[in-house]
C-alpha cells in the first residue's frame, strides 16, 4: 500500500521557484486578466448581469467536490423553493450551492471594510457550511483534530494526502496571512501559492476546497488585478480534476511549487479568455434585447422587465408580477408577450393555484455554455 502523502512542514512559502519557467506565463496571463477586467469595465451593472456565471461556478465549484446539481436545477429550485419531489440528494447538493453564493457575497461585504484575513476566512466558511451538509463539522471553527484526503471511507493510512496536523495548524494559518500582505514578485503567483497552501493546510473539517477556490477572485479584487471579485476559474479545474488533484500533491510530494504555479497560471489564461467571451456575449445579448424588448412590449417598462429577467433567468410568474419596478398589470400583459413570441421558456406553464415558470434559455446557454432548453 502507498504512503500517503504528508504536509509539507517548512515548506512554505517557496524560496526555490523556477521564475524563468513562469516568466513566458506571467506576461500572458497578467494581459488576459487585464483584457478581462476590461470587459467588466464596459458593462453597466455588472454584479447583475453576470449573475449567471457566479451561479455557474458555486455548482462547478461543487461539483468538484461531488454534487451532481445543474446550474438550471438551482436555479429553478430557488425560483419555487424547497421543493419536496426532488429526491433529498438532490436537494442537498442544491442547498451546497446556494450557500456558496451567499459565502461569497458574504466575503464580498466584509472585504468592503476589511483586509483578506482570518477573520474573513472564517465566517465565509461559516456562511458556506451553516445549514447544509457538514453543519455538524464546526463552520467557521479550524479543526481541533487531523483530517485526511482519499476515498470516501478510507482510513488514515489509506489516505491520499493527510494535511497539516492541528497542533500545527494555528501557526500555519498564520503564516498564510502573513504571505497575503508580502510584497511579491507577480501577484498571479503569489495567488497560485496561497491556494495551494490553503488546499494542502485544509484548516476546517469540510469545505476547504471551495472555500479555497473561492479566495481566488477576493485575491483578485482585493490587490486590484480585478475591479470586482468576478472571476470564475473552477471550469477550468472541473475539466482537468484529475491533474488539478495531482499538481497540488506534487507541492507536498515533491516540493514542486513551480509545476503547481505555471498550472495554475495556464488556468487563469484559459479561463479569462472564457470568462472574457462570456462577458462579451451576455453583454451583446443585453444590448440586442433592450432594443427587441422594446419592440415587442412597446412599454416604459421594458428595461425594468429585461434587467429582472437577466437576474432571474427562472423565474415564476408571480414573481415577475410582484416585482416592485413594473405595475402587476403591466406585468402580466409584458410576461404573455415574451412567452408568446418565444423570449421566454415555459418550463411548466401555469395552471390553477400552480404557478408557471419561465426561463431566458439564449442567458442560460451562454452562461453553462451549451443548450439549456
Amino acid at each position: 500500500m502507498t504512503e500517503p502523502v504528508k504536509y509539507h512542514v517548512g515548506g512554505f512559502p517557496p524560496d526555490d521557484l523556477d521564475w524563468g519557467s513562469l516568466i513566458p506565463l506571467i506576461g500572458p496571463a497578467n494581459a488576459a486578466l487585464a483584457r478581462y477586467d476590461g470587459t467588466l469595465h464596459a458593462i453597466p451593472n455588472a454584479a447583475v448581469l453576470l449573475s449567471p456565471l457566479m451561479t455557474q461556478e458555486a455548482v462547478l465549484s461543487s461539483k468538484i467536490e461531488g454534487t451532481q446539481a445543474t446550474m438550471g436545477e438551482v436555479l429553478e429550485f430557488e425560483a419555487e423553493g424547497d421543493v419536496r419531489s426532488i429526491p433529498v440528494e438532490k436537494r442537498d447538493d442544491i442547498e451546497e450551492i446556494l450557500h456558496y453564493r451567499q459565502a461569497m457575497y458574504h466575503a464580498e461585504v466584509m472585504l468592503e471594510k476589511l483586509p483578506l484575513c482570518q477573520r474573513v476566512v472564517r465566517e465565509t466558511h461559516k456562511v458556506l457550511m451553516t445549514g447544509v451538509r457538514g453543519h455538524k463539522k464546526s463552520p467557521g471553527e479550524y479543526r481541533k483534530g487531523p483530517n485526511w484526503i482519499g476515498p470516501p471511507g478510507c482510513t488514515i493510512e489509506e489516505a491520499k494526502f493527510i494535511p497539516v496536523s492541528a497542533d500545527r495548524l494555528p501557526d500555519a494559518m498564520s503564516a498564510w496571512e502573513k504571505y497575503i500582505h508580502t510584497d511579491s514578485k507577480d501577484r498571479l503567483v503569489q495567488l497560485a501559492v496561497l491556494h495551494a497552501e490553503f488546499e494542502a493546510l485544509h484548516p476546517f473539517l469540510d469545505g476547504n476546497g471551495r472555500l479555497g477556490r473561492m479566495l481566488v477572485p477576493l485575491f483578485m479584487a482585493k490587490t486590484e488585478l480585478l475591479s470586482a471579485p468576478m472571476f470564475y476559474i473552477s471550469a477550468f479545474f472541473e475539466r482537468n480534476r484529475d491533474e488539478y488533484y495531482e499538481r497540488l500533491l506534487t507541492v507536498s510530494r515533491d516540493g514542486d511549487w513551480t509545476q503547481w504555479v505555471s498550472y495554475f497560471l495556464e488556468a487563469v489564461i484559459q479561463q479569462a479568455q472564457e470568462n472574457q467571451r462570456k462577458a462579451d456575449e451576455i453583454l451583446g445579448l443585453y444590448e440586442r434585447s433592450k432594443a427587441e424588448f422594446f419592440k415587442v412590449i412597446h412599454s416604459q417598462y421594458s428595461i425594468n422587465a429585461l434587467d429582472f429577467i437577466f437576474q432571474r433567468p427562472i423565474f415564476l410568474s408571480p414573481d415577475f408580477i410582484k416585482d416592485p419596478g413594473i405595475p402587476s398589470p403591466t406585468a402580466r400583459r409584458i410576461l404573455k408577450l415574451l412567452r408568446d413570441n418565444g423570449t421566454l421558456t415555459t418550463i411548466r406553464p401555469g395552471s390553477g393555484r400552480r404557478a408557471g415558470i419561465y426561463a431566458f434559455s439564449e442567458l442560460l446557454n451562454i452562461a453553462e455554455g451549451n443548450d439549456f432548453l
